[in-house]
């Protein structure tokens, strides 16, 4: 039991400290250089039209290229899988670590979705950031549009804060989850972040700063919540977001007034007095169908073996813990959320939306926990695998990519299967060992000793879970990559997603093999495809009965 003195006190120090984001800055402490002009980008750029164009202008030289290849193929379900942070150099490490972990060398083995068929690359970068953070760039996966750091659902005309500007029809984005319910579709959203969280806010927000998650925090910039509604909020009462058939995650915090305290004795975050959960629940009531609030595995597990028509799980106050530092009987696995939320959207025979997030692989990295990192990735494999079983490739798209990348490094010249988290087979010029994965930023910077390099192989807690790999420059937390990431597809029109292009023609070219949202269409593609032989068979017929 709480005291109300306890409650109190801890309601001032979230006011104090404030509910941000100890992964990603607010405001970052650099001022840029004074000494050099920036180019600004092209004026059209900061148009939801710009990006919406490029990507079907794209869509229309793919399809020309491609013309002959299963155009009548089109995608009753997709879902997209979103590793957040997992760049190219995770990747490899895992697919590494994964085989060794079964006995082998582990550079040859293969992450389930290596194995698809069609593997592309996006660039990341958002309209006032050379390297993203993962606000933008849901805006650009889920959406279709490049934005501004920190902005979620929002064209690059509303910058970071500005509540009123985020208010202008013509900036507020649909995404390629509401084109799914516009189409009579279902829609859902699975993470290991908080469900308000940058990434799965993109499915259902327009906001104009990531961090305001509950009514506390959009205070605490002198803003309205009235006016502009927390993400939390959006969710539970707002379309698209107030029509998702499963929505499974963390985050309970954010939908708790400051007054209540949750299943595990953890306090709310809103100032509102609203209780979003209970919310969420009266509006099914009133609808007259049937829901399910689960907050543990078990619960979770039960409701499985009779799906109710809405469900929602919200299993920590924060985020979900790390899969290694996990209670497996009260902690659900990614994999078993993904295939609960896809056996229940298959219900819909007209199909489905899923959006996936593998979301701590970012978290490990920006401490400089290697291991956590890969682990992480290796439990999205898992997922993505158990989803390859329950959809059948014919008519069930599958997308597999990264939000944006992080500084982390495979170095060194050790030989074949070396351990890939311990140290390189190579050393310094002083003769100290490093690792074979290494931060270039980050937490785990150790002070040089009389301009040596310390032997980080000697500390207590060497290759322990919690342990940090050595980093160059010292930070707080390590900051995100600039480099291209991967996209991998499977299914339905899955050569469309080949090649170099912008992050922001993803659901473009999953609504195209879909067939739903604004723009070209798959369906249409075959339409005319199996059109022209057919008027070609009739204007002979003709030709020879009148001639």
């Amino acid at each position: 039991m709480w005291h109300s003195t306890t409650v109190l006190w801890y309601i001032v120090c979230v006011i104090a400290i404030g509910g941000g984001d100890r992964y990603h800055p607010e405001r970052p402490t650099w001022r840029p250089a004074a000494a050099r002009q920036v180019a600004a980008p092209d004026a059209a750029e900061y148009t939801a039209q710009h990006w919406t164009e490029e990507a079907q202008a794209a869509i229309r030289a793919r399809r020309a290229r491609l013309r002959g290849t299963a155009a009548e193929h089109t995608a009753r379900n997709v879902v997209m899988f979103l590793g957040d942070g997992m760049s190219v150099t995770t990747l490899a490490a895992a697919r590494t670590l994964l085989g060794q972990r079964q006995g082998r060398p582990g550079e040859e083995s293969q992450l389930a979705f290596e194995t698809f068929p069609t593997v592309g690359l996006t660039k990341t970068y958002c309209i006032n950031g050379q390297i993203a953070d993962s606000s933008c760039t849901a805006t650009a996966y889920l959406c279709g549009v490049k934005a501004n750091r920190g902005t979620i659902g929002l064209s690059g005309a509303v910058p970071r804060y500005d509540c009123a500007a985020s208010l202008q029809e013509a900036a507020r984005l649909n995404s390629i989850a509401a084109w799914a319910l516009d189409d009579g579709r279902d829609a859902g959203i699975v993470t290991t972040t908080r469900v308000t969280h940058a990434s799965p806010a993109g499915a259902f927000a327009r906001v104009a700063n990531r961090h305001w998650e509950n009514d506390a925090e959009i205070l605490k910039d002198n803003q309205d919540p009235t006016l502009c509604p927390d993400i939390a909020q959006q969710l539970v009462k707002s379309y698209p977001g107030n029509r998702f058939k499963v929505i499974l995650g963390g985050g309970r915090r954010e939908f708790l007034p400051t007054s209540s305290v949750d299943e595990e004795g953890n306090v709310g975050r809103r100032t509102d007095g609203r209780n979003l959960i209970e919310e969420w629940q009266a509006d099914k009531r009133a609808q007259n169908v049937t829901y399910d609030y689960v907050w543990n595995r078990s619960q979770l597990m039960n409701v499985a073996e009779s799906l109710p028509e809405y469900l929602l799980g919200l299993f920590e106050s924060d985020h979900l813990p790390y899969h290694l530092e996990a209670d497996s009987a009260t902690e659900p696995t990614l994999a078993e959320l993904t295939e609960v939320a896809i056996r229940s959207l298959s219900r819909n025979e007209k199909g489905f939306f899923l959006f996936v997030e593998g979301g701590r692989i970012d978290h490990a990295h920006h401490d400089n926990l290697a291991e956590l990192a890969l682990d992480e990735t290796l439990e999205m494999s898992a997922a993505v695998a158990r989803a390859a079983e329950l959809l059948s490739e014919d008519d069930s798209l599958i997308v597999v990519t990264a939000d944006h990348a992080h500084v982390m490094t495979l170095n060194g010249y050790s030989p074949r299967g070396n351990d890939i988290l311990g140290p390189s087979n190579d050393r310094d010029e002083a003769g100290v060992p490093y690792m074979t994965l290494s931060y270039s930023n980050g937490p785990g910077f150790r002070p040089h000793i009389n301009g040596t390099r310390v032997d980080v192989t000697t500390e207590p807690n060497y290759r322990r879970i919690e342990w940090k790999s050595h980093v160059d420059v010292p930070l707080d937390s390590e900051t995100h990559g600039g480099e291209d990431v991967a996209v991998f597809a499977r299914g339905p029109q899955h050569a469309m997603f080949a090649g170099l292009y912008e992050q922001s023609q993803l659901p473009h070219l999953m609504a195209y093999a879909a067939c739903i949202g604004p723009g070209l269409h798959a369906c249409s593609a075959a339409a005319t495809h199996l059109l022209a032989p057919a008027l070609l068979t009739t204007i002979a017929f003709l030709f020879f009965r009148y001639l």
